[in-house]
């Protein structure tokens, strides 16, 4: 064979490589995945702001992960901080339960962002309050997050 054969050879393989991978993506991004991990999940709940301590992530059922966060500030102040701020991680949040007076309160809120959905609730005194955060990737048949059962 001479060298035209081997380089018409070559071309011709390099054709059939090219014309191959076209017809199939091997881009992760595009793959879709049955469950969100662990830090998928995390990076999509927010730290409330004044946060002076965080506890977790620890897993719960249904390859779920638990948040607790200690946060300086009024109850109501802090949960309706928060509503804010899980809106701006792009969660669609529903009000459950909220309410107290002056500083002091809580609310309990469910989210769903795509198939992810999460129960954030929390409550305090006019100095501090306790925020639960849980996140699913994909809505579990007991929502139980720290004791909440809310839907």
């Amino acid at each position: 064979m001479g060298r035209n054969t081997y380089a018409l050879a070559a071309a011709a393989a390099a054709i059939g490589l090219v014309a191959s991978a076209c017809g199939h993506s091997s881009n992760p991004a595009s793959t879709p995945t049955s469950t969100a991990t662990a830090a998928q999940l995390q990076s999509l709940i927010p730290t409330p702001a004044n946060t002076q301590r965080t506890d977790g992530p620890t897993s719960i059922a249904d390859n779920g992960i638990h948040l607790h966060f200690l946060v300086n500030g009024g109850g109501n102040d802090v949960l309706g901080a928060y509503k804010t701020a899980l809106e701006g991680k792009g969660w669609t949040v529903t009000v459950i339960t909220s309410g107290g007076w002056g500083p002091s309160g809580g609310a309990t809120y469910t989210g769903t962002q795509g198939t992810t959905y999460g129960v954030f609730g929390g409550g305090g005194n006019g100095s501090t309050t306790d925020v639960s955060a849980c996140a699913w990737p994909a809505k579990p048949a007991d929502p139980n997050c720290g004791g909440s059962t809310h839907q």
